[in-house]
């Protein structure tokens, strides 16, 4: 598997933080304050430019009270098939990692579903999303070790995790071509 390349399409970040920024009624200036990142990363952001990747994207959504999603979803049309290897992607920048958002969050059902790829290397430590947050994790391929912060477990194709998302935890995949279907639910 090569490394996984970011697909995600700028204009709808840019349009999805302005939307959100907007609705929260926070500047510029306070938003990449309470994200802990540049004001000019924010702005060329929302100018759909720049680089975004998965730790920007999370801090950004937490900052905003909103799950990740919210940031990424395309408009949805009323059939929806997203095969393999397509789909908006986002890259980490701290680990061989990448997520594919397969299905967003219904208002009423606070749930999104991601296809995730990882090569072994470095953990995707992630910090925690918004109150209230629970993730189940189904692996697809290969080995991974996930979990929260010492209560990490190795899972192997076809075993499910579930634990808090609102805490600090880690992905780690220990073989190549590690894939896995995680599933975000907010309460």
């Amino acid at each position: 598997m090569s490394e996984p390349a970011a697909r995600l399409p700028l204009e709808w970040i840019a349009a999805s933080l302005k939307r959100e920024r907007t609705r929260t009624g926070l500047s510029l200036s306070e938003l990449a304050k309470r994200a802990g990142i540049a004001k000019s990363t924010l702005s060329q952001l929302e100018g759909a430019s720049g680089n975004p990747n998965v730790e920007t994207l999370w801090a950004l959504a937490v900052a905003l009270g909103v799950p990740f999603s919210a940031l990424v979803e395309p408009p949805a049309p009323s059939v929806q098939v997203i095969r393999a290897g397509e789909g908006p992607a986002v890259a980490s920048a701290q680990a061989n990692y990448a997520a594919t958002l397969l299905s967003a969050s219904p208002p009423a059902a606070r749930r999104d579903i991601y296809r995730l790829s990882a090569e072994p290397g470095a953990a995707r430590v992630s910090e925690p999303h918004i109150p209230g947050t629970v993730e189940h994790l189904i692996v697809g391929s290969g080995r991974i070790k996930a979990g929260p912060a010492g209560e990490e477990a190795e899972l192997g194709p076809g075993d499910y995790m579930t634990y808090r998302g609102d805490i600090a935890h880690s992905y780690e995949a220990l073989e190549p071509g590690t894939t896995f279907i995680l599933v975000m639910q907010h309460t």
